[in-house]
């Protein structure tokens, strides 16, 4: 009898070795991180193109505005992807051909979706992030909505007086780290990751 007590207590140790101090993954953010990486890859792809509209049109400003924000589409983007490796899953997404229409329209698209993002969607990625415990999920998110609100009051910018952002090219500042993106050229610190100015890169 105490033989065989012995083999189960020992049996029971050997499952609670391989499988006691690991981590469960969290279904439901991974899944919000799985649909912020396919967002953002697709943004991405929209705005190179509304960039290359905005060109065609004289929008010159304009089509600096939409590159910088490709830029940080593609920092959030690979932020997210560094999470869902990290989560031992593999980062996939459905790119769409981007419905290219006038630069006007085009702003007004990209207004909504960021809108979007920074009120509803990223908000609600995470209040879930953080009922499952995961900070790095937590973190790349934010820097996504923070830079999300950046980009969608710019876009309203363009939308309110949108003559004015033809002449001439602007200059865009975008954090590598996190995709804060601003016009302030003297910025020497990101405001969101405290990412100095070294890395923090220009478009326009």
């Amino acid at each position: 009898m105490n033989k065989i007590i012995t083999i189960s207590v020992c049996a029971m140790a050997l499952v609670c070795i391989a499988g006691c101090g690991k981590k469960s993954v969290p279904v439901e953010t991974l899944k919000n991180l799985q649909d912020a990486y396919n967002g953002e890859s697709n943004a991405k792809a929209r705005y190179e193109a509304f960039a290359v509209k905005a060109d065609e049109e004289g929008y010159l400003q304009v089509a600096s505005l939409f590159r910088a924000a490709a830029q940080a589409e593609g920092i959030h983007l690979r932020n997210h992807a560094a999470v869902i490796t990290g989560l031992g899953a593999e980062p996939v997404a459905d790119i769409k051909a981007p419905e290219v229409k006038t630069t006007k329209e085009n702003l007004e698209a990209a207004l909504k979706g960021e809108n979007y993002e920074r009120i509803t969607m990223y908000p609600d990625f995470i209040k879930q992030a953080e009922i499952d415990k995961a900070p790095k999920a937590i973190r790349t998110f934010k820097y996504a909505m923070l830079a999300e609100a950046e980009h969608a009051k710019y876009y309203q910018e363009a939308l309110d007086n949108l003559d004015a952002w033809k002449d001439g090219k602007k200059d865009f500042l975008v954090c590598s780290v996190c995709g804060f993106t601003t016009v302030d050229t003297g910025l020497q610190k990101c405001p969101v990751c405290s990412t100095p100015r070294s890395k923090i890169n220009m478009f326009n």
